[in-house]
């Protein structure tokens, strides 16, 4: 595990740990920002609640706005696949993967969710839930992006769209038409809005209960481990 101590916490008998480096966290808030924003603008591009005098030049806005956004999405998303692959800082993500074989921690961390026992010891940045969970997520985020270029391409039949049509004019056969490449944009919507929040959760108590600033590290960078452990 890749680390750089720079002090110990307050009960000296914890150091801090690099575990996300710059380009990570850029990229996770700016991928937290472009999500609210895709939100925002998707469900009133599906449903229009406002209703002022020049409504179409208002709706084009919101269209507009979304596909910027989509765009700073995918590119966040290539960018984070990128650094999973390639960045030192991010070893430590890639270690979790050693942690999905182990029955022991996944005990552990079913009980700790509980609150019934500790936090197990992991090799990796995430516990084998959190890695599933996360690796789950991303297949769902491939499947936002090729239904929203779908959805894009039938806007623009010119340029990159018309591009686009010939990679993903069967992805659209295969996902049923038109009409249901728009369900399943939905679809895969409603579940990053369902798992913002548990996210959100499960890091604070995650934070909280270990009292290992993880919550703090998507910011600064770094989180507060045992001693023992890097001795």
């Amino acid at each position: 595990m890749q680390k750089a101590i720079y002090k110990k916490n307050q009960d000296g008998k914890r150091v801090a740990v690099y575990e996300f480096s710059l380009g990570l966290r850029l990229a996770h808030w700016i991928r937290a920002i472009s999500i609210v924003i895709l939100v925002f603008t998707g469900f009133y591009i599906s449903y229009v609640f406002q209703y002022p005098v020049e409504k179409t030049l208002v709706q084009n806005l919101y269209r507009f706005a979304h596909e910027i956004f989509g765009f700073i999405f995918i590119a966040c998303i290539l960018f984070k696949i990128y650094l999973f692959f390639t960045d030192k800082t991010s070893k430590i993500e890639r270690a979790s993967v050693k942690d999905l074989s182990n029955k022991q921690i996944w005990l552990e961390q079913i009980k700790f969710y509980l609150c019934i026992g500790n936090h197990p010891h992991l090799k990796g940045a995430y516990n084998p839930i959190q890695f599933i969970t996360y690796f789950v997520l991303y297949v769902v985020f491939v499947g936002l992006i090729l239904t929203g270029l779908i959805l894009y391409m039938h806007n623009y039949h010119n340029g990159l769209g018309g591009l686009l049509m010939t990679f993903l004019s069967p992805i659209e056969y295969m996902f049923g038409g038109l009409a249901e490449v728009r369900v399943w944009h939905k679809l895969f919507t409603w579940f990053v809005i369902i798992f913002v929040p548990i996210h959100i959760y499960i890091v604070v108590l995650n934070s909280i209960k270990n009292k290992d600033g993880s919550t703090d590290a998507i910011v600064s960078g770094y989180k507060y481990e045992d001693e023992s452990i890097h001795s």
